[in-house]
């Protein structure tokens, strides 16, 4: 099944789908008469489950629908449809409307929309990841680049087998690849490709046209044109994992396409007046549970409630970010590795301070940074300003991060885990560089939904 033909299935089966459960439940309740039809006004519900899904890529065919974190994904889409759908009927359409006939319809119409709809995904998803099993990727590039592909298949949880070709013959030393992945001559892989024995979902090619003969690019010319899909790695990065690798990046890099958050102003005061006015709703409602969280540190050790530290915003200006304190007031035992990162197990961390983290409370402080403007909701994360220095001098271009203002959460801190070095700081950089080039409100409404699937597993450090 193409993706084309898998989106456009699971698009017709959830409008079927939230026709028919609303209307048999509307009969049931008798809300409408038998056999009397509604359409129209689902629409919002359609538009906003829809919507929904899409943010969290509940239509695309390299998402892993029989996970558990998709499980959670699409069970806070579907949710947040039926709130949303709720607030909507009753609070601003006007009488008359026909959803407002019973609570009920509404509610369990979604529940079971949801497990419904994430039943037909799985067996839909199943099925043409057993068709496509034996369908690779082959990498075509030098032997570095080769072995750092392979890492990141590894941590992606790629479902294809690769097949690595070296264009350059003086990389072709052998390599410490699993059984199930290979290495092939250049010549080999693309005359099985063109003789239809090789069936191939992608070619990932890492070179630049400079460094390919005319023949091969040739080859790979009529192989594009005959419909095999070719990107460079920095596109395929993009496109499947949704990131940008840093090796792309140098001084010029800013100027490409994209960026609209940086260089068109409406974008950002959309995204301004926004910030303002989720954080001063956020703050009336989070301060009953603000006070809680400051009774609960000040009885634990008696030491102040907030923790200030200076961090790096937009365009490097220093603020300092307030949160809720989380570390012990007096010395404790330093934990082992570089003491600025918080390790697991920190025995810095108080009891108190553990549970607020792994719920994100500790963070509900810097809406108040977010509302005076030095923060964003979203964003990259703000970083201390010690660590700042040594990133930007161990990290080459780390700085174009600082084009926007930070965030209390953002891209990278939902598709990484908490980075405790440097390693991990580059990694997350190329989420960031994602967010920055690619900014869209449907991306930060993607972002929202995922950080609530994030909270509510605890993933906080």
């Amino acid at each position: 099944m193409s993706g084309r033909k898998f989106t456009l299935s699971l698009l017709l089966l959830d409008t079927f789908t939230l026709l028919a459960l609303f209307n048999v439940l509307a009969w049931i309740r008798g809300v409408i008469p038998y056999g009397t039809v509604i359409t129209w006004p689902l629409l919002v519900p359609w538009i906003l489950v829809v919507g929904t899904l899409y943010l969290i890529d509940g239509y695309k065919t390299r998402t892993d629908m029989i996970s558990v974190d998709y499980t959670s994904l699409h069970s806070i889409a579907l949710a947040s449809a039926l709130l949303i759908t709720l607030l909507i009927t009753f609070a601003v359409f006007p009488d008359g409307y026909r959803l407002q006939g019973s609570r009920a319809v509404i509610a369990i119409g979604m529940l079971s929309l949801l497990t419904i709809s994430l039943g037909y995904r799985r067996f839909i998803y199943q099925r043409r990841t057993e068709s496509e099993r034996d369908r690779i990727i082959v990498f075509l590039g030098d032997r570095a680049s080769a072995e750092h592909f392979r890492t990141e298949c590894g941590r992606h949880a790629l479902p294809h087998t690769v097949v690595y070709s070296i264009i350059d013959d003086t990389s072709s030393a052998p390599f410490h690849f699993p059984q199930s992945q290979t290495l092939k001559p250049c010549e080999e892989v693309i005359e099985s490709i063109g003789a239809g024995t090789l069936p191939v979902e992608a070619i990932v090619l890492k070179e630049s046209g400079r460094s390919l003969n005319a023949e091969l690019s040739e080859s790979l010319v009529q192989l594009y044109f005959r419909g095999i899909p070719t990107y460079t790695l920095e596109l395929f990065n993009q496109v499947y994992w949704r990131k940008i690798p840093l090796y792309r990046l140098n001084q010029t890099w800013l100027f490409q396409e994209g960026f609209q958050i940086a260089r068109e102003p409406v974008f950002d005061r959309i995204k301004r007046v926004s910030d303002v006015a989720f954080a001063s709703i956020g703050l009336i409602l989070a301060a009953p549970l603000l006070a809680l969280a400051a009774l609960a540190i000040r009885v634990e050790d008696g030491g102040p409630v907030l923790f200030r530290q200076n961090r790096v915003g937009k365009n490097r200006v220093l603020f300092q970010a307030i949160k809720l304190r989380t570390m012990r007031n007096t010395p404790a035992a330093a934990p082992a590795g570089d003491t600025r990162y918080t390790q697991l197990e920190d025995p810095r961390i108080t009891a108190v301070g553990r549970f607020l983290r792994s719920t994100r409370i500790d963070e509900v402080p810097q809406l108040w940074n977010v509302l005076v403007g030095q923060m964003s909701l979203i964003g990259p994360r703000a970083e201390w300003d010690r660590l700042v220095n040594d990133y930007e001098r161990a990290i080459p271009c780390y700085h174009f991060r600082h084009l926007v203002r930070p965030g209390i959460t953002g891209w990278a801190q939902v598709n990484y885990p908490y980075g405790a070095n440097l390693e991990d700081t580059q990694r997350k950089l190329e989420y960031d560089l994602y967010y920055i080039r690619h900014f869209s409100f449907f991306l930060d409404a993607s972002i929202v939904l995922k950080t609530i699937h994030t909270m509510l597993f605890g993933r906080g450090r």
